[in-house]
């Protein structure tokens, strides 16, 4: 049923596109996908060759692939590391400014991507300013700690320091239908945070302990990025809140209010360079006209959506191919 339907679809948009300036593009992407960088802002003069490039990060922070129903989306983790390496490679980019729009996401795929920024930050000295966009709470402000300077909109939503794991236990609708299910384990934890089994006082401590963990951990990284943050406002702000761009300025939790093109002034600012084109990293299929190009390489580009985070409830749920996972994740309305 599935191939009659497709060839339907596909043969109605080709009668569309007929009379309209439509584009339609089925199935995987091409094999031979490059990232490729566009001027998108241009600085007056002449011979101008430095660069400013726009790095994305959009969407669930997650170390999977993911896959649709015509396509297939790299890895987020990988692609920021492809993308940075171009970046330094490129003698004449002098700066990134790392366009964020995230929730957040797993605790490991943050803190990869944190690790991947403050190793070109490191290793090339080329200086990273962030400029927060829709969204860019939890795993998302973690990632930003690990930049220059930060900049958010007066109506980003921000913050949201913490940790969460979710987990759900069907055991007592299975009882109810007369189904019982029972595990055999090495040990009383081994089943600990499994839907089919109970969540005991001792299997929850052991969970908490690992939140508690990894919330220090992330408590740790705000801190050494934002050490001027008084005790007093430093615990308002690491209490898990999500806050506006406003707010968040006045917490200390970023350095400015502002857009893109204060990012670029900042970034030419921090890297010693009076002129500089503004540049953004894409695939070789997907063009870039503006700095607010929704073109990040290798980002998804379908899936369910909910608010403005663009999540895809697949991923928000399994987290890849686990049942659960410990998240930096903003994720307003949903259980």
């Amino acid at each position: 049923m599935r191939l009659p339907l497709l060839f339907t679809l596909c043969l109605s948009l080709i009668t569309l596109t007929a009379c309209s300036p439509m584009t339609f593009t089925v199935g995987l992407r091409p094999s031979d996908e490059k990232i490729e960088s566009s001027i998108v802002e241009r600085d007056e003069g002449f011979w101008v060759r430095d660069r400013v490039a726009i790095v994305d990060i959009s969407g669930l922070i997650h170390n999977v692939r993911t896959s649709g129903l015509l396509s297939s989306e790299p890895n987020p983790v990988g692609v920021l590391h492809e993308t940075l390496e171009a970046a330094r490679q490129d003698d004449n980019v002098k700066a990134i400014i790392l366009r964020l729009n995230s929730p957040g996401g797993t605790v490991t795929a943050s803190d990869a991507m944190y690790r991947e920024i403050e190793r070109f930050r490191r290793e090339t000295d080329k200086p990273v300013v962030t400029i927060m966009m829709d969204v860019a709470a939890s795993g998302g402000y973690y990632v930003a700690c690990a930049t220059d300077h930060v900049i958010a909109y007066p109506t980003t939503i921000t913050a949201s320091i913490g940790v969460i794991m979710q987990t759900v236990s069907v055991k007592p609708a299975l009882a109810r239908v007369g189904v019982q299910a029972e595990a055999i384990t090495s040990g009383p934890n081994k089943d600990t945070g499994s839907p089919l089994s109970t969540l005991t006082d001792e299997k929850r401590a052991v969970l908490q302990n690992m939140v508690d963990d990894f919330y220090t951990q992330f408590v740790g990284v705000v801190r050494e990025a934002r050490p001027n943050i008084t005790e007093a406002d430093f615990a308002d702000a690491t209490d898990g809140r999500a806050v506006t761009g406003v707010a968040a300025y006045e917490m200390g939790l970023v350095d400015q209010l502002g857009d893109v093109h204060d990012a670029w002034a900042k970034a030419k600012q921090l890297a010693g360079v009076e002129r500089a084109h503004l540049v953004m990293y894409h695939s070789n299929y997907q063009p870039a006209n503006s700095p607010y190009a929704r073109t990040p390489v290798g980002q998804p580009s379908s899936g369910t959506q909910v608010n403005i985070a663009q999540i895809n409830l697949d991923d928000l749920f399994t987290a890849g191919d686990a049942t659960m996972a410990f998240m930096y994740l903003w994720r307003p309305n949903l259980p």
